[in-house]
């Protein structure tokens, strides 16, 4: 059988990926989990289980690959029990659990819940972690502590050292106890590369799609494709004890449309916490905007603002050219500073 690092170098030499140095020094804490993960387990009275492998925790800039090699690792694990999933996805399906969980009276809703988890994987492989709501920050820790009990080894991708995971959040002191629970089972490894791979993919490629048609469509979904690398699933934003949910997120992409975005009475914050959890938004159906739907242009000018500021790659089909889009009606002037950060936000450097 190849192992992971072989498959990467043939993948660079036939052209499907461009060999990196930083990609390459990390494969092999991969090849360690797996050459772990494939020893038989000696069975007897008195045979201890083997201690499990520790983890790892890749972090670095957006776009040097990290679920890449993620994926591929995943995809090379063979009669392996792993599951790929991404974080905030789990997030969503633990609290769901918990919920009936506790409809049965237990004491403690977390250790069934974990239980079921380690029952069905040897390796859970997050993508993204990041934690920005207390109801996670307050559950992460004992949750992870069972799994690691269990005999679970988790690998994760993050922008964010363990040391800033839910930086200035409410009772952060909570929090710590996890931070030091991951150093201790996983190996923290900072993939550093000088390249945005996900920008290079974009540089000089169009990201603003007109007039809304078969064409804008088709074109939207490839560039979806291409980055995401598969399908979405829901992004629940907690904000303020709400939930806003985006309808398809993966990898660090997420994808809604224009109604679904500023068709309902959302604000600041929503979207604030939108751009702080995405790389790449992809915005489908942009209408021209006017008196008859001011409410709307009003929403859409204080998101391309969130978006602007937090240098989120903003990829959208609208019905006109940004200059064309809100031509009539009160705040035509004020649009005039959207229009420009549309242009300026299609430019190849933009988020470099």
């Amino acid at each position: 059988m190849t192992t992971l690092t072989e498959h990467y170098v043939q993948l660079t030499k036939d052209g499907t990926l461009q060999e990196d140095a930083a990609q390459l020094a990390a494969l092999p804490e991969f090849e360690r989990i797996h050459d772990a993960l494939l020893q038989p387990v000696k069975k007897g009275l008195f045979r201890k289980a083997p201690e499990p492998p520790k983890g790892v925790y890749f972090w670095g800039g957006v776009g040097r690959g990290k679920s890449m090699l993620m994926d591929l690792f995943v995809q090379h694990l063979d009669g392996i029990a792993a599951r790929r999933v991404h974080f905030h996805a789990f997030m969503q399906e633990i609290h769901a659990a918990l919920h009936e969980a506790r409809k049965t009276n237990v004491d403690d809703a977390i250790a069934p819940v974990a239980a079921d988890v380690a029952k069905s994987v040897q390796l859970l492989a997050f993508d993204e972690m990041q934690i920005t709501d207390i109801t996670d920050a307050m559950i992460v820790g004992r949750l992870f502590e069972a799994l690691f009990s269990a005999g679970v080894v988790v690998i994760t991708t993050s922008n964010r050292h363990p040391d800033d995971l839910y930086k200035n959040g409410l009772n952060r002191d909570l929090f710590l106890p996890f931070i030091a629970l991951l150093k201790e089972r996983m190996v923290v490894h900072e993939l550093v590369s000088p390249k945005d791979y996900r920008q290079d993919r974009l540089g000089g490629q169009q990201v603003y799609f007109t007039p809304v048609n078969a064409a804008a469509r088709e074109a939207m979904d490839a560039v979806w494709n291409d980055l995401a690398g598969g399908p979405g699933v829901p992004l629940i934003l907690k904000v303020k004890g709400r939930e806003v949910e985006i309808p398809a997120f993966r990898n660090g992409v997420a994808r809604a449309g224009f109604h679904e975005l500023c068709g309902r009475h959302l604000g600041p914050g929503d979207y604030l916490a939108l751009a702080e959890a995405t790389k790449v938004l992809m915005i489908d159906n942009i209408p021209t905007l006017s008196r008859s739907n001011f409410n709307e242009a009003k929403r859409f000018v204080t998101l391309i603002d969130a978006l602007y500021e937090a240098k989120v790659r903003l990829i959208c089909s609208a019905a006109a050219k940004p200059e064309m889009l809100y031509l009539e009606g009160e705040g035509t002037f004020e649009f005039e500073r959207t229009a420009s950060r549309l242009r300026e936000m299609q430019s190849a450097d933009w988020a470099g």
